[in-house]
């Protein structure tokens, strides 16, 4: 087999990585607010993570009740407030937990913990150190909305960047552009589902559909710039809804634009097996884009910045994405051009990578749809 073939296979050794369980990022929303030397907190983690900590469903029957969070109040504060520590001047502020409350985010129901940090002078610097969840979930994501001095902060923690420093004389605005352009290429990085859409895109971009099949395309300007096109046109929609969406004009249930988008990954890999759509692939693109966007609605709405401080989040968010998908294009497209003349480009990457992502696809729509576990079927 010659190396050119190897390196095609690469892209089907990429599908066969998603894992089975790919959704929506577990995510919790941390809020702190500082006045001279106190820290006011609202900590709200989904009600689901907090099962997977202190078993939030002592009955069995399967629905958690606001009397069974209520009687959990305890645990929840003993498996959360340790996993978050608050520094001022190298001191550890004291922290006293309030009330517990219910919240509603777009991906489900969440647990609101109120709390007051005392520290020991007025806050100049504030260290935050984040580690929930991160020891049975690397997807896991704290995501911070900070004020101090008049200003408001932003960021993501995360397993490789488990602290926030903060002082009065650091500008908030450009940490936080350069964040959200890092969330915008790791959403395509290591979402899965939107990483396995785009793979399904890329793999027939080197060939040519004739009535005999698959044949390789002979304009590589051509294929570049359909391909271009097509991956614009899925962030332009992708950005459209998710812009949408965090300005709260769009709001729709998480569980069914995941579910759509799920199906959204069957087509695609369904269309390089039959001939469903040949041409203007870009506006299937486009509404797959809207559906895919939608699907991270919540997160950037959910930390109630202000108008300025959305607009620039969205704008370096978007630029990720498009940033992250044309990097991943130009990785695997050059290997894909040298390869397409292989049959066993054809016959052993695009055919059985599509039919991977068809089984894959419908996995996560079944289980999106139906509320299945893995563990389960275990």
């Amino acid at each position: 087999m010659k190396p050119f073939t190897w390196l095609g296979l690469a892209l089907l050794l990429c599908i066969s990585a998603a894992p089975l369980w790919a959704h929506k990022p577990s995510d919790s929303y941390l809020q702190l607010t500082v006045e001279k030397s106190q820290v006011e907190g609202r900590w709200d983690v989904a009600l689901r993570d907090l099962h997977e900590l202190v078993g939030l469903d002592p009955d069995g029957n399967g629905e958690v009740t606001w009397q069974e969070v209520r009687d959990s109040r305890s645990a929840i504060i003993a498996a959360t407030l340790p996993r978050l520590t608050l520094r001022s001047a190298g001191a550890v502020c004291d922290v006293a937990t309030g009330a517990l409350r219910i919240a509603e985010h777009s991906d489900g129901l969440y647990a609101a913990l109120a709390f007051d940090g005392q520290c020991a002078a007025p806050v100049e610097q504030l260290s935050v150190h984040y580690d929930l969840l991160f020891d049975i979930d690397p997807s896991h994501r704290g995501l911070l909305r900070l004020e101090l001095g008049g200003r408001t902060y932003s960021t993501i923690l995360q397993p490789a960047a488990r602290q926030f420093d903060v002082n009065l004389e650091q500008p908030a605005l450009g940490p936080l552009f350069w964040t959200y352009l890092r969330q915008g290429a790791w959403h395509i990085w290591a979402g899965f589902d939107h990483l396995l859409f785009l793979l399904c895109l890329l793999l027939p971009a080197v060939l040519q559909r004739r009535q005999e099949g698959w044949v390789a395309a002979t304009d590589a300007r051509r294929a570049t710039m359909e391909l271009v096109a097509i991956i614009t046109a899925f962030t332009v929609a992708h950005a459209l809804s998710l812009s949408a969406a965090a300005l709260d004009w769009l709001q729709l249930p998480t569980r069914w634009v995941e579910t759509a988008v799920a199906a959204t990954i069957i087509f695609a890999a369904l269309n390089n097996l039959l001939p469903l759509v040949q041409r203007r692939l870009w506006m299937v693109a486009f509404f797959f884009g809207l559906i895919h966007g939608a699907g991270y609605a919540g997160v950037l709405a959910g930390l109630g910045f202000d108008a300025p401080t959305l607009a620039l989040a969205l704008l370096a968010f978007n630029l990720g994405v498009e940033g992250g998908q044309i990097l991943i294009a130009a990785a695997c497209l050059p290997f894909a051009w040298m390869a397409r003349h292989q049959p066993l480009y054809r016959h052993l990457v695009v055919v059985p990578g599509s039919a991977l992502a068809i089984l894959l696809g419908s996995w996560w729509l079944a289980q999106r749809l139906f509320h299945i576990r893995l563990e389960t079927l275990l």
